[in-house]
């Protein structure tokens, strides 16, 4: 992808006037990583903020018994790590490359002397931060009220967009898959048979869903 499409994925970047973006894309760095590959680790320094131009990346803990504990995913088009533009930090969490996925990034030094060269970035910034707790309430929400099958519709789509391709291996294990969606195992395989039977999805060898109609998928309750 191209430096300039990464840099306008990030919300706290739009709106800004060309010269201004070409000053920001000078800045960025370009990182590529495969399936199962670690994009940061526990204990590392958040000195930069980190844009996904393509891909899913599996952000979780270590629990004390070493098991994994899924956080959250950041798919095509998420930024992470605002928090390190700010203020020096070290990750508390992991995050693992679920498929061949394309990583923007800017340092915080670099992105520091650009909210001083243009006070504007900082507008947007509070912008950003306002949405995101927004939709971290939404989530919330959803999590309680949304159904389990409109959540399972919901990733499925977006995963299929973030791969752009309807025929995908899923990622996630189930139990991760589970924990993500507020649910068992149990219920997303009972739960992906349904689609199947309603001609939403086919299930095929290995983990691999064909999405059959989008848009009936999302309209699943």
């Amino acid at each position: 992808m191209a430096t300039h499409e990464c840099v306008q994925l990030v919300p706290i970047f739009q709106e800004l006037a060309a010269p201004q973006l070409d000053t920001i894309e000078s800045i960025v760095r370009h990182h590529h990583y495969q399936a199962g590959e670690t994009v940061f680790s526990a204990d590392d320094a958040l000195d930069q903020l980190m844009i996904v131009s393509a891909g899913q990346v599996k952000v979780y803990q270590l629990a004390a018994n070493g098991r994994e504990q899924l956080l959250y995913l950041l798919q095509s088009g998420d930024i992470d790590g605002e928090a390190a533009l700010f203020e020096n930090q070290r990750r508390s969490s992991f995050g693992e490359a679920l498929v061949p996925t394309d990583v923007c990034s800017i340092q915080r030094e670099d992105f520091q002397g650009l909210m001083r060269q243009y006070p504007s970035i900082s507008i947007n910034v509070l912008n950003v931060f306002g949405k995101r707790l927004t939709q971290l309430e939404r989530q919330t929400t959803s999590t309680a009220t949304e159904s389990v099958e409109a959540r399972l519709a919901n990733y499925l789509t977006e995963t299929a967009a973030s791969l752009n391709t309807d025929t995908f291996k899923l990622p996630l294990k189930k139990k991760d898959l589970a924990t993500f969606l507020g649910t068992t195992p149990e219920t997303i395989s009972r739960k992906l048979t349904r689609f199947e039977q309603q001609g939403l999805i086919t299930q095929k060898a290995g983990k691999t869903i064909q999405i059959n109609d989008a848009d009936q998928l999302l309209l699943a309750e």
